[in-house]
């Protein structure tokens, strides 16, 4: 069992700060571009789709700017210097990043799953201030169930007094209370949306094999769809989640060994990393960043009837 820190100090201040710094260019870059040609080329057509894929690129881009602070910090050695407030800010902007990313993840899965499933009720029913609703309504309930992130989090000296760290929760007392609520936010937060987006995954991928009348475009763009999800909560989100717990309960008992510890500041660079799959997503959305980043046909042709509603219809 640890009896110290400095095994695992080395360990993130060797490996968190080059995986945060390239994270950073990418979801920058990728989510930038894909708020910018939505903005530009969308502009006359925001389907639904294009509603849910805007905030989840609005979630990515507040959160990323928070990264450059935590390079500094495993930098100069887990030193913090920015004050407490900005402890407190950077953590509840991924708490909040991660919940609502994986609450429009589940939006925009739901959103595809009417659309091809169901493609008559999509096109005479959905419409845009539903989409527009449902996402009011997502940040309200991260924004809500995220706030308690705001008392735990904040700063504390080092074991030896020589530093300001930022972490999750510096009181000891907490950490039972801490365990109690982030097994909550993976409830609610992680495993409900994770569910109801497999259901939905499952339905498209047989819809989608049955039907001769969808076109092999619609088929692409399923197939970005499923994969670029799956690999985000592959490698991201459920091992965050279950390592993050995980720790926390070994925290709890004070039974925390340096290889889970180290195992979770892996997941906790990886959670980052779905900041740089979404703009993948995004292709499966709307034609305009596939047209820029893989040369494709953004146009994609009306269905014939029992195929897909069209990209122009809300879907």
């Amino acid at each position: 069992m640890m009896n110290g820190t400095d095994y695992n100090d080395n360990f993130q201040m060797s490996f968190l700060p080059p995986m945060y710094g390239i994270e950073f260019l990418v979801a920058l870059l990728g989510n930038a571009l894909a708020l910018w040609l939505m903005v530009t080329r969308e502009r006359r057509d925001w389907h639904t789709g294009v509603v849910f894929s805007c905030n989840l690129a609005i979630s990515d881009l507040l959160y990323i700017f928070t990264l450059p602070l935590m390079v500094v910090y495993y930098v100069r050695g887990k030193n913090w210097s920015f004050g407490s407030a900005a402890c407190k800010a950077e953590r509840f902007l991924f708490t909040c990043n991660l919940y609502v990313s994986i609450l429009f993840i589940m939006c925009i899965s739901l959103n595809r799953y009417v659309a091809i499933v169901h493609p008559f009720f999509a096109h005479r029913r959905v419409r845009p201030v539903h989409a527009k609703v449902a996402s009011l309504s997502a940040w309200l309930l991260v924004l809500l169930i995220s706030t308690p992130v705001l008392h735990f989090a904040g700063t504390c000296p080092s074991l030896d007094s020589s530093k300001t760290e930022c972490v999750s929760s510096c009181q000891h007392d907490n950490h039972k209370v801490q365990f109690c609520y982030n097994v909550f936010l993976a409830t609610l937060g992680g495993l409900l949306p994770f569910l109801l987006t497999l259901l939905s995954y499952g339905a498209i991928v047989w819809v989608v094999c049955k039907n001769h009348n969808i076109t092999a475009l619609e088929k692409r763009k399923v197939a970005t769809l499923v994969a670029s999800v799956l690999v985000v909560y592959a490698v991201s989100v459920v091992p965050y989640l279950i390592l993050r717990n995980v720790h926390l309960y070994n925290k709890m008992w004070k039974q925390i060994s340096p290889r889970s510890y180290n195992a979770y500041q892996v997941t906790k660079g990886l959670v980052t990393f779905s900041t740089c799959v979404h703009p993948i997503l995004y292709m499966a959305v709307f034609d305009s960043i596939r047209t820029v980043c893989c040369g494709a046909n953004g146009g994609g042709q009306p269905q014939k009837r029992g195929g897909v509603a069209p990209e122009s219809r809300p879907v």
